[in-house]
């Protein structure tokens, strides 16, 4: 049980903006691995959950995540990382939430 006594994140995935990466939040879940997105760059999205991470992350309504937006479809986007809820504190001390 190695957890930090303080309740410090140590390490925080920012989304990298080189990549195309931008913060979202999931609003509704559409089942079959499709959930609609809330990006912070004001875009609605229909997120996908690529297979590789479909049973290693239970995303849910109201999840932090990061996402990837199509380079062909712009209203479509890859989600590729979800947010613990440590993490979202953090992310929102530090003005990334807003």
């Amino acid at each position: 049980m190695g957890g930090n006594p303080e309740g410090e994140v140590v390490r925080v995935r920012v989304p990298r903006k080189e990549n195309g990466e931008v913060l979202a939040t999931v609003s509704s879940l559409l089942g079959a691995n499709r959930v609609r997105l809330q990006c912070m760059d004001g875009i609605v999205r229909m997120g996908r959950i690529p297979g590789s991470k479909k049973k290693r992350m239970w995303v849910r309504e109201g999840d932090v995540v990061i996402a990837t937006p199509w380079e062909i479809q712009d209203s479509k986007a890859d989600v590729i990382w979800k947010y613990t809820r440590p993490q979202v504190n953090w992310l929102d001390k530090k003005g990334f939430l807003d």
